[in-house]
């Protein structure tokens, strides 16, 4: 009997390495790197590398061999969307790897730059560093060495427009979106995820009402290929790649959650009666435990007015 056809071949990561690592290509210029806690967003090119968000604790070293080996250029600028550990604790060791221009940065007032240029919201900034003569929650050499404090701020790198835009008081109080125009892909950080409800830091400036209008400046830039699917794609602080239909869904999954913890705390039932009335039911197959989104969005609804 005649062999059976081939099978299509699966498609390849550009790397993948033993300890679970994998960067992927999405499209453009734009990769993202898997299984060092939070997603990597890679930006590869003939003037080097950027990556937004540095990975988790104890994953720096491996991390940095995953994107080097491939690449065989310096990181030159990392983007951090906002100041969780599980996204900033490579900055250290990248600032060590990789190298600026010269070592000296646009914006940082002719200060020299050892590494690479570092860049994030102001506040998150100050969330990791400290007064002096205080112990800073972060090491110095983890710290942003360039910052901006307006709605948004704006690079050109490896033939790319990039927009960084701030979102105030959302997961927290210093997320940024970090949207690459000609590759057609934002990297979204914290503010969208795909493998859980929302989730609020209010001890770091989050609020629900800013984490609720943060997914319409990804649909502000994200233009759908076809029926809806492909076109821009969203890399999650977490999960697997998206379009707008994904960001579409999430934002009306909270949207929807949220009204309906809303109109139960408006008929004075308590939290432990909320959360036994099941007002995430529907979506807790896919998103997991709503407890904590539930908890936020309570406490938000009936705090007194000030």
């Amino acid at each position: 009997p005649a062999a059976p056809p081939p099978r299509a071949a699966a498609p390849q990561a550009v790397s993948a390495s033993d300890d679970g690592l994998h960067l992927v290509p999405v499209q453009g210029n734009v990769h993202v790197l898997i299984g060092a806690g939070a997603n990597i967003t890679v930006q590869v090119g003939d003037e080097g590398v950027l990556v937004v968000d540095t990975g988790a604790p104890g994953t720096s070293d491996r991390m940095l061999a995953a994107i080097q080996q491939p690449t065989g250029t310096p990181v030159r600028i990392v983007i951090n969307t906002h100041v969780h550990a599980d996204h900033v604790s490579g900055n250290e060791a990248l600032s060590r790897a990789g190298q600026w221009f010269g070592g000296n940065a646009p914006g940082n007032f002719g200060i020299p730059v050892a590494g690479p240029r570092v860049i994030a919201h102001e506040r998150v900034l100050g969330r990791m560093s400290a007064p002096t003569g205080s112990p800073a929650p972060a090491p110095f050499a983890a710290w942003p060495s360039e910052t901006f404090f307006g709605a948004d701020k704006e690079l050109f790198f490896n033939g790319e427009a990039i927009q960084l835009l701030h979102q105030p008081s959302a997961h927290t109080d210093g997320d940024v979106i970090v949207f690459f125009r000609k590759s057609d892909v934002v990297s979204a950080g914290d503010l969208f995820l795909t493998t859980g409800y929302p989730i609020v830091d209010t001890e770091r400036g989050g609020t629900v009402q800013g984490l609720f209008d943060a997914p319409n400046p990804i649909l502000e830039v994200t233009i759908p290929k076809a029926k809806q699917e492909a076109g821009t794609y969203v890399i999650p602080g977490h999960g697997r790649i998206a379009d707008e239909a994904d960001v579409v869904e999430y934002r009306d999954m909270a949207t929807i959650v949220r009204d309906r913890v809303h109109d139960l705390a408006k008929k004075g039932q308590t939290l432990d009666q909320v959360k036994a009335a099941s007002p995430a039911l529907d979506y807790d197959g896919r998103y997991g435990s709503p407890d904590r989104f539930i908890e936020a969005i309570y406490r938000e609804s009936t705090r007194a007015p000030r």
